[in-house]
């Protein structure tokens, strides 16, 4: 039996219709990119017929590497090319984007040679478009959440994936607005290629122009060689300006040129330098009142602000915080540490606080816990003294908010008028009770 099953395999025509009846696309091509075998899935996914296709380079077949910089073959070929799995954005034949997961596995003859590829992969645009619409999907490339919120987020990223329009992400600190643009570059068909975070306020104004664009030697005092920018450095990629806003006029102007020429000069340079590059900005800043301002540019905000993203704050999306602390406890016992949990007490805490420090501030609080917990489970009195306080007032408050004066008066008249034993009868604090006599004037005769 298995004779007969090599025998069917060995036969070409047999493997082709076997290879045809999957449901997975199947491409294969040779050391020179030459693709010698398109099955009917893969004419189905890319909208492409095999006699479009078969005996072309790829990157003819497809107008451009079909897995945009994530190709290895857009030098040289290499000398062997180990399994590689990645999610893929593609733009089918008739113009419709489609998300794909893609697994390349090398090739070998029977000396070990490397001699070409073959690459499996599987349409999951409709997947992920319905897990979206019934708001089952708990993360997204590297974020995590499952509010509606961001949701729509997700859905943007996709949107945003097979095109390359500058972006500007708006949204309070520690809200992962560095996260959404990686995100958005890895989604794209940039992914693979550089994404070149530079912070603009971090940066004195003097070394801002350099670290953007570089500069030759001699340039200035401590120009002792030639350097790369970082638009230089993201060249096919993205490089994302976070707090854009922050940026000195003179640069503005600078960066605008960049925008409209995609050419800028080193410092010191007198030749001009071109780079492909994709810009994703950042602020925390209203862009738009810091233009009625003056502060920032009009023409450069229209020329960043081509597609919006505004990222919600924690405290409005609080139903992603259980989700969020799991994902953090994960990541610490990866990390080799101890995390036995979170008890529902300090969880609870956690869901009433309003987190000025959004996410960040979450994360911080979790290591913080966790160290203070030394490898229990992480209660109330682990977490940070802001959250513990926090909760001390609300508790306060709503025990203040459940006292009426028939139920205090009656309360001290059984207690004979000790204060202690009413609040104890009460079920509060005397110091709350204390307060809301004062308050409320309770009349005790």
């Amino acid at each position: 039996m298995s004779s007969a099953l090599e025998g069917l395999l060995a036969d070409k025509k047999n493997l082709e219709q076997i290879l045809d009846n999957l449901m997975e696309g199947i491409i294969a091509h040779d050391r020179e990119r030459r693709i010698l075998f398109f099955n009917r899935a893969a004419e189905e996914i890319t909208g492409y017929s095999k006699a479009e296709v078969i005996g072309k380079d790829c990157h003819e077949a497809f107008s451009s590497p079909f897995c945009g910089e994530r190709c290895s073959f857009c030098g040289s070929a290499p000398e062997l090319l180990e399994h590689l799995s990645y999610p893929l954005n593609i733009l089918s034949k008739h113009g419709e984007p489609r998300r794909i997961e893609m697994s390349v596995t090398g090739m070998t003859d029977e000396n070990g040679c490397f001699v070409g590829v073959l690459a499996a992969f599987r349409d999951v645009t409709d997947l992920i478009g319905l897990k979206t619409r019934l708001g089952e999907l708990n993360s997204f490339a590297g974020i995590i959440g499952r509010d509606h919120k961001m949701l729509q987020i997700y859905e943007q990223i996709r949107e945003l994936a097979t095109n390359d329009y500058p972006v500007h992400i708006s949204g309070e600190t520690g809200t992962g607005k560095e996260l959404v643009a990686a995100a958005i570059h890895n989604e794209s068909r940039r992914g693979g290629r550089p994404f070149v975070p530079v912070n603009c306020g971090a940066l004195p104004e003097g070394l801002l122009e350099s670290e953007l664009f570089g500069h030759v030697r001699g340039a200035f005092s401590g120009a002792v060689r030639d350097k790369k920018g970082r638009f230089e450095l993201a060249d096919g990629g993205t490089i994302f300006l976070d707090e854009v806003g922050d940026l000195p006029k003179a640069m503005q102007v600078k960066l605008l040129r960049v925008l409209q020429a995609g050419t800028f000069d080193r410092v010191g340079g007198e030749k001009t330098i071109r780079a492909d590059v994709r810009i994703i900005s950042a602020t925390n800043l209203d862009l738009r009142r810091e233009v009625e301002r003056q502060n920032f540019r009009d023409d450069l905000y229209y020329r960043l602000c081509v597609f919006p993203i505004h990222l919600p704050p924690l405290r409005e999306r609080r139903n992603d915080i259980p989700l969020l602390t799991s994902h953090f406890l994960d990541q610490a016992r990866k990390r080799g540490q101890r995390a036995a949990g979170i008890s529902s007490e300090a969880l609870s805490a956690m869901m009433d606080y309003v987190w000025p420090g959004n996410v960040r501030e979450l994360q911080n609080s979790i290591h913080f816990g966790l160290v203070k917990g030394k490898g229990r489970e992480v209660q109330l009195e682990d977490l940070p003294p802001e959250i513990r306080k926090a909760t001390l007032r609300s508790r306060g408050v709503s025990a203040f908010r459940k006292l009426d004066p028939r139920s205090v008066r009656d309360a001290l008249l059984q207690a004979g008028g000790n204060k202690v034993k009413a609040a104890r009868i009460l079920g509060v604090g005397r110091a709350t009770l204390y307060r809301f006599l004062e308050r409320a004037r309770v009349d005790v005769s």
